[in-house]
Formats: C-alpha cells, sequence, structure tokens
C-alpha cells in the first residue's frame, strides 16, 4: 500500500501496517517531477520519512539561512530539497518567467519543501521555503493572501495564518487595533483598561471571526483558506521579538515557533469538536 500526495502521520502509518499486514510505504513528488521521486523502503521499520530518491533523479539540499535551515545543521543537514533527472518537467507552458523561477542556475529544480536528511539516504519534510503550505486533504494554501485580506478588518493590525500538514485546517494568530477593541469594549460594556482581559475574552473573540468569515467570503476565500480558531494576543509582531525582519516582513517560521504553544493547543480543542 502506498500513501502519498499529503503527509501521513507516522502513527496512522504504523497502525496500518499492523491493520492490513502488508508493507505500508510513503512516497513523495510533485507534478513537476512527473509523480514520485521518492519512496520508503517496505521493509523499513522507522515511519514518518518519504524514503530515499529514486534511481530516475538526483537529489541535493539548499541553505535557506533566512529560515536558519542549513546543510551544515547537526545532527542531521537541512534544506530546500532540489532535484536533477529524466522525469524532471522542462517548464510551464508559455511561462517563461515561473520557468526560470523554478530552476537554480545550475539546472537543478527548486521544489520549494525543506527536508532533514538521515545517515540513510531518506528524508524528512519539515518545512516549506515559499509562503505555502499544504492541508491533510492535499489541498495548498497561501497564508501570505489570507493575511493580506484579512487586513482589510477594522479589528486586524497583523495577523499570522498557520496549517499544520497533518491536521484538516488552518488557525490564526491575530494583534487587534487597539483602537478598534477599546470602541467595541465601551459599545459592549467591557472595562476598556482591563487589556489582558479583553484579549482573553470569548466575545472580542466571537467578534472577530465573525468579521473575518465575512471578509473572507467576500474575498471568495474557500472554508479550508479562513481560520478554524484564532488566539488573540496583545504583542505585535517586532524586530524585537524576532518575528518580522528588519524590512518588516513576517518571518513565519518564527512565529509559528513563538507561538507553538498556542497554536498547539487551538488544534487540540477542534480535536475536541471534531475538526
Amino acid at each position: 500500500m502506498v500513501s502519498a500526495s499529503a503527509p501521513i502521520d507516522r502513527q496512522v502509518l504504523d497502525f496500518f501496517k499492523v491493520c492490513f499486514c502488508c508493507p505500508v510505504v510513503e512516497g513523495y513528488g510533485l507534478t513537476e517531477t512527473s509523480g514520485g521521486s521518492s519512496l520508503s523502503w517496505p521493509e523499513d521499520p522507522i515511519s514518518g520519512h518519504v524514503g530515499g530518491p529514486l534511481p530516475c533523479v538526483k537529489w541535493r539540499l539548499k541553505d535557506v539561512p533566512e529560515m536558519q535551515y542549513m546543510t551544515s545543521d547537526k545532527p542531521y543537514p537541512r534544506g530546500e530539497l532540489q532535484m536533477k533527472g529524466s522525469t524532471i518537467f522542462k517548464g510551464y507552458f508559455k511561462r517563461q518567467d515561473k520557468t526560470d523561477e523554478a530552476f537554480d542556475a545550475e539546472g537543478w529544480f527548486c521544489t520549494g519543501d525543506v527536508v532533514a536528511a538521515y545517515p540513510n539516504g531518506t528524508v524528512r519534510i519539515i518545512d516549506r521555503s515559499k509562503n505555502i503550505f499544504k492541508l491533510s486533504q492535499g489541498e495548498y494554501i497561501a497564508p501570505e493572501k489570507v493575511e493580506n485580506i484579512f487586513a482589510l478588518s477594522k479589528f486586524v493590525e497583523q495577523s499570522l495564518v498557520y496549517g499544520d500538514s497533518l491536521k484538516n485546517c488552518c488557525v490564526g494568530i491575530i494583534v487587534p487595533n487597539p483602537a478598534t477593541v477599546k470602541a467595541w469594549a465601551a459599545e459592549n460594556g467591557k472595562n476598556v483598561d482591563d487589556w489582558a482581559a479583553l484579549m482573553k475574552s470569548p466575545e472580542l473573540k466571537k467578534a472577530i471571526m465573525d468579521e473575518l468569515d465575512q471578509i473572507g467570503k467576500a474575498n471568495k476565500l474557500s472554508s479550508l483558506e479562513r481560520p478554524r480558531d484564532i488566539y488573540v494576543t496583545a504583542e505585535a509582531f517586532s524586530v524585537e521579538n524576532d518575528i518580522l525582519t528588519p524590512t518588516f516582513k513576517l518571518k513565519r517560521n518564527k512565529g509559528r515557533d513563538a507561538y507553538k504553544q498556542q497554536i498547539d493547543a487551538m488544534y487540540a480543542d477542534l480535536a475536541k469538536r471534531g475538526f
């Protein structure tokens, strides 16, 4: 049995091995690589990776210093996975600009997937070098697009949309606009001066989510692109807390790490509610 297209939790894969008493392997590839370019070995007892390269392709890792993924990392080298081989596509139809973006100067195809390489030649996909991620259904989400639409909300000062590749929905971190929150608090009989309590207010969270849902629908965001839950925080993303670059661009991996506890809690709560 082969699992591909989207990541599978290692515990689920091991459960399938026990249930069906047959080899269950995980593969990896892209449309641009003509499908599969790796497959885990049927006799490998360790799950949680996508195996090594098939004979039709060569692999190498490229440093991604802006995300702190380096081929010199210990104990396992990390970096963007690049490929060459007979199954790699020649280019996008009538889109030379996109084709040029997809290959480096040496002709290596840039997958955009960041991996950790193990001594036995297998790799585990750990991140995306491009601002895009895939949910468990196999659907790609462009968080920057969603965040730009959320910026239209009077409630939102800053936002970070995150999706775990083993989950079927997105969650969000929202830094609210102080003036809007104060006006909302005054209208709804809340203590305007108790900022900490406002950030934890279920009513404020619902008001923000309702508006984001309305704006998302108006701008044709799919149900998968709209976060199922949000965490509201008063601490702005900044250069000082290392979530923004000096040019004020979002460090997505740093934001994810900074709010890992809250993200995990949101996903746990969503699981209890059947999402």
